[in-house]
C-alpha cells in the first residue's frame, strides 16, 4: 500500500554537449544518475538542488531553468510503500576546481555526451529526463 511521497529534485548539469552523471551503489544495484536527491522538509526545491550539489560534489550550481518534472504515477523501485515526484532542472557548475567526490556511496562521476545513441539510464524517470534533454539541446 502507498503511504508516503518520495520528492526527488535532479539536474542536468551541461558542458560542451555532455551531461554530468553520477555512477553509485544502491541497496546493491549499480546506478548512473543525475545528481540530487530527496526534498526535505522546509525546503524549497531551487534549495534542495543546490545543498545537494554542496553535499555529494562540493559544487556550486547556477539553476538554468526547469527541463522536466514527471508526469505518471510511478513507485519507488527501493521502498514499495512509496510514491515518487520526480523534477529535473538544467544546471551550470560554477567552478569545477572545488569538484570533490564527499557522498561515499558515489563511485566516480563522468561527463556524458548528450548526443549518445543508448539511453542506459536504469532508472524510469531518468530515462524521459535524458531524452527530454536530448531534444532541449537538439532542437
Amino acid at each position: 500500500m502507498i503511504n508516503k511521497t518520495n520528492v526527488r529534485i535532479y539536474a542536468c548539469a551541461i558542458k560542451n554537449g555532455s551531461v554530468l552523471v553520477l555512477h553509485e551503489e544502491y541497496a546493491g544495484e549499480h546506478l548512473m544518475k543525475f545528481p540530487g536527491g530527496g526534498l526535505e522538509y522546509g525546503e524549497g526545491v531551487l534549495d534542495c538542488l543546490h545543498r545537494e550539489f554542496e553535499e555529494e560534489l562540493n559544487a556550486k550550481i547556477r539553476v538554468i531553468g526547469h527541463l522536466y518534472t514527471q508526469e505518471n504515477f510511478e513507485v519507488s523501485r527501493f521502498r514499495e510503500n512509496e510514491q515518487l515526484l520526480t523534477i529535473y532542472y538544467m544546471v551550470e557548475i560554477l567552478d569545477e576546481t572545488d569538484f570533490l567526490i564527499m557522498d561515499p556511496c558515489i563511485e566516480k562521476v563522468e561527463w556524458l555526451p548528450v548526443d549518445t545513441p543508448e539511453n542506459n539510464f536504469p532508472l524510469p524517470v531518468d530515462r524521459i529526463a535524458f531524452d527530454k534533454l536530448k531534444e532541449r539541446l537538439a532542437g
